[in-house]
C-alpha cells in the first residue's frame, strides 16, 4: 500500500468520526440543564440492582466487560514487564546493602503499614457501597506492604512478599472476573451479566449481586500485580547487577 493511499484511508476514518462525534454534539443536553439522561438510567440501574455506589454499578454491572478490558490491560503490562525484567545470562544477583533508617521513620512505618493494609481491604470491601473500589483498595493494599521496606529494608520486604505467590494470585485474580462470565452464561444470562446472584438488601456488605465478587476479583489481581511490578523493578535496582559489576 502505497503512502498516498495510507494518507487517503486515514483521511477517510478521520472525516468519519469526526461527523459522528459532530452528530453526537448536537444531542447532548444544554449547558446547565437538569436533564441527565445517561446518568439518570445508570442511577435507576444501580437502584434496581441494590448498588448504592453508582460508579461501581457502572463498572462492574451496566459495562463490566469493559472493565475486565481494563483489568487485562494491568495484566498484561505486568507480564511484559516479568518478561522483559528477568535476569539475563549475564546478570547476577548480589546481597543488598542494609539500609539506614531513622528511628522515627521505622517507628512511624511500621505503624501505618497494618493500618494501610486495614484501608485497602476496607476499600475494596465495599466498593459496592462507597466511593473506592478493587482498583483503588488494591493499589493501597499493595502499598501497605512496601512501607516495610521504607521501615527496615529490603530484604526485610522480601520475607513477606514471594514473588511467585503473587504471581499466581495475580492470574487468579484475572481468571476469577473470566469464572463469574462463565457462570453467567451457564446460568442461562449473558456473559458477566448481574443475574447470577440475588440483589441482597440495600446499603449493605451483601447487596448488588455479581458486583462485590467482581470488585473483589479487580482488588486482588490490582494489589497482586502492583506488589509483582514493583518487586520486578526494585530487584533491577537493588539486587541485580551485570557481570562486569555496572
Amino acid at each position: 500500500m502505497s503512502r498516498r493511499l495510507r494518507l487517503g484511508v486515514l483521511a477517510l476514518g478521520a472525516a468519519g468520526i469526526a461527523a459522528l462525534l459532530v452528530a453526537a454534539c448536537f444531542q447532548l443536553p444544554g449547558f446547565g440543564a437538569d436533564s441527565h439522561p445517561y446518568g439518570d438510567r445508570a442511577v435507576r440501574a444501580a437502584l434496581a440492582r441494590r448498588t448504592s455506589n453508582v460508579i461501581a454499578s457502572v463498572n462492574f454491572d451496566q459495562r463490566a466487560f469493559d472493565t475486565l478490558g481494563e483489568e487485562s490491560i494491568l495484566f498484561a503490562a505486568v507480564l511484559g514487564t516479568v518478561v522483559l525484567l528477568r535476569q539475563t545470562r549475564d546478570e547476577r544477583q548480589v546481597e543488598p546493602a542494609p539500609a539506614r533508617v531513622a528511628p522515627f521513620v521505622r517507628r512511624y512505618a511500621l505503624i501505618l503499614l497494618p493500618v494501610t493494609l486495614l484501608i485497602g481491604l476496607y476499600v475494596v470491601a465495599h466498593g459496592q457501597l462507597s466511593p473506592g473500589g478493587g482498583f483503588q483498595g488494591g493499589v493501597v493494599a499493595a502499598t501497605a506492604l512496601h512501607l516495610l521496606y521504607i521501615a527496615v529494608d529490603y530484604r526485610a520486604l522480601e520475607r513477606i512478599r514471594p514473588v511467585g505467590v503473587y504471581e499466581v494470585a495475580d492470574a487468579a485474580g484475572e481468571g476469577a472476573y473470566l469464572v463469574v462470565g462463565v457462570a453467567g452464561l451457564l446460568a442461562g444470562s449473558a456473559f458477566l451479566a448481574n443475574t447470577l446472584l440475588p440483589y441482597g438488601t440495600f446499603n449493605t456488605l451483601a447487596s448488588g449481586g455479581t458486583v462485590p465478587l467482581l470488585n473483589a476479583a479487580i482488588g486482588m489481581e490490582v494489589a497482586c500485580a502492583v506488589i509483582v511490578l514493583l518487586a520486578r523493578f526494585l530487584d533491577q535496582a537493588v539486587e541485580i547487577e551485570e557481570e562486569d559489576g555496572k
